[in-house]
């Protein structure tokens, strides 16, 4: 569009992408201070009142939220390695991630007061426009009689380092205690949390509570549980990923699975799901044998409901399950240790529900009241959630085959190297130009595949009264997905070592699978140098075969 935003102060709405990539655009665009706030037509529904007397967010609310950069890193001044006493940091100016512009949220009452002063050419499109009652003029300046306007920003923050407690319960497992799965979720909320994350962190002592009566009635798991509850999420992941930090050597060869317990609800429609295609088998199971609580689906399981409300898109047979992003605490265990990973909550209506997240997130209106009042007056969406958590960390601690399904992997990874493949084909004369060939993807894949199928041929076989062979076959499923991670991690994201997935580059919500080869081919139209930019296309595609080639060498019967 031309506008050159050097040395000015931005304005952007918040929503559909995590706020750290909006500052961080706002940093390459060369602005000076960016000022973050919620458009109602992001931040309401249609309909409903603001709360107190309804759940929409009033024009004074402003949403709180770390804007780091990370990718992945923990304490910014401690980048790899736990934030212990005796830990080497660096100073704050070298920190990762850490915004070098001032950043500040407001609500839509503030920003109506900017927003209709601004001059400049209109809004390009319907899309930049929100439902203020205002033209959407993007600027730079102020028009007519408010030309002379300046926005001044002061921002008062307090950069210290300060004692943060991560609160570890552990259940010793009968028969395999050095194997681990593990179930974490933040303690810790921006004002009240009434949300994010109590509704979460409620879930976690509920299933203590439920574990800690069958151990009192002399139950024991086969394999050894460890509960989390983690602190200073809200700044960047931070107890997770220090502790992750800390423990990583025994992790990496003894744990079995992440479950996570953030938030339990984000809206009352349907179930959602984002997780490892490991877990998909085991997923879909459980579900099958939990009630649904939804309205008008009394005797129905919850697999139904979800199934009807929210299909796959690739195969409405199956309900949709997401790819795993970041933006919560199983990040430092999935994206840069391989440990099997996923997390279950209820969400809105996907497709009718237009507006981001749920309307008071991180605001002072995120009360107990808003969760009694509106979105689950009977905690039955809550019980439902934790009923699933806890089977989940049930059914992966005490079965003797530890239940993952490497056949599930193999069809997504069909899926998603089909899917970069289309995406590169919309560039045909320039794979032609230099040569590019996803090839030995494809045959990687392929040969994967069949990996994973006589491997559960075998399993089927396997003689469940040998308890070597069994174990054999158990650490076999459990080192498959630490097998797709790159010590050397992503280019520019080195804590970010997951080759299928890893949080997308533009958005640290949202997934993103054969991250490598997609990043390399962002914009690559508009490279200066354009055969160096698929120069690495071919080198992320290199990396992307090899290590699907190498995992499937992992489930070959052992020599």
């Amino acid at each position: 569009m031309g506008i050159n935003c050097t040395g000015k102060i931005v304005i952007a709405r918040y929503g559909k992408i995590f706020r750290g990539n909006k500052v961080k655009n706002a940093i390459l665009a060369g602005a000076r201070g960016i000022i973050l706030y919620s458009d109602p037509a992001d931040y309401c529904a249609p309909g409903v009142d603001a709360y107190p007397d309804g759940w929409n967010l009033p024009g004074g609310g402003a949403q709180r939220g770390n804007v780091l950069n990370l990718n992945g890193a923990g304490d910014p001044l401690t980048p790899g390695y736990p934030a212990k006493e005796y830990t080497f940091r660096y100073k704050v100016n070298e920190g990762v991630g850490i915004p070098k512009i001032p950043v500040h949220p407001i609500g839509y009452h503030d920003a109506e007061v900017l927003l209709r002063a601004m001059g400049g050419p209109a809004a390009p499109d319907s899309s930049w426009k929100g439902s203020l009652n205002v033209s959407y003029n993007i600027g730079p300046g102020f028009a007519d009689n408010s030309s002379t306007r300046k926005v001044r920003m002061h921002v008062h923050t307090n950069n210290e380092i300060t004692r943060i407690y991560n609160v570890i319960g552990i259940l010793r497992g009968a028969v395999e205690p050095d194997r681990y799965i593990i179930l974490g979720g933040h303690r810790d909320s921006w004002v009240f949390g009434g949300i994010d994350p109590t509704t979460g962190a409620a879930v976690l002592q509920e299933i203590v509570r439920s574990f800690g009566k069958m151990k009192m009635e002399g139950w024991r798991p086969k394999r050894t549980i460890i509960f989390a509850s983690w602190d200073a999420e809200e700044f960047g992941l931070l107890g997770s990923t220090e502790w992750a930090e800390e423990n990583a050597r025994v992790l990496q060869e003894r744990a079995v699975a992440y479950i996570n317990t953030d938030s339990s609800i984000e809206g009352n429609y349907t179930l959602r799901v984002d997780c490892t295609p490991l877990l998909y088998k085991l997923v879909y199971n459980l579900t099958k044998e939990i009630l649904s609580p939804d309205e008008s689906y009394e005797n129905k399981s919850l697999y139904e409901s979800w199934l009807e409300k929210d299909p796959a898109t690739e195969n409405n047979s199956y309900p949709r399950i997401n790819k795993l992003g970041s933006g919560s605490d199983f990040e430092a265990y999935f994206q840069r240790l391989g440990i099997a990973s996923g997390r279950v909550r209820y969400t809105k209506n996907r497709k009718a529900d237009k507006f981001s997240n749920y309307p008071v997130y991180h605001t002072v209106y995120e009360t107990f009241e808003l969760v009694e009042k509106f979105y689950d007056p009977t905690f039955k969406k809550q019980l439902t959630i934790a009923q699933l958590r806890g089977k989940l960390v049930y059914e992966l601690a005490d079965s003797q085959v530890i239940p993952f399904d490497c056949r599930d992997y193999g069809e997504a990874l069909k899926g998603y190297s089909n899917r970069i493949y289309k995406l590169a084909k919309k560039h045909e004369e320039q794979l032609k130009r230099y040569k590019v060939s996803f090839d030995p993807l494809f045959s990687a894949v392929v040969n994967f595949s069949k990996a994973a199928a006589e491997f559960h041929r075998r399993l089927e076989q396997v003689d469940k009264k040998d308890p070597v062979a069994v174990r054999i076959m158990n650490d076999q499923l459990m080192f498959i997905e630490r097998a797709f991670i790159d010590p050397l991690g992503l280019p520019g994201r080195k804590f970010y070592r997951h080759v299928i997935f890893a949080p997308s580059s533009h958005n640290k919500y949202a997934g993103e699978s054969f991250p490598g080869i997609y990043d390399a081919m962002f914009d690559i139209e508009s490279k200066a140098d354009q055969h160096e930019a698929w120069e690495e296309v071919k080198r992320q595609i290199s990396i992307a075969a090899f290590t699907v080639q190498a995992a499937a060498g992992t489930l070959k019967e052992v020599a």
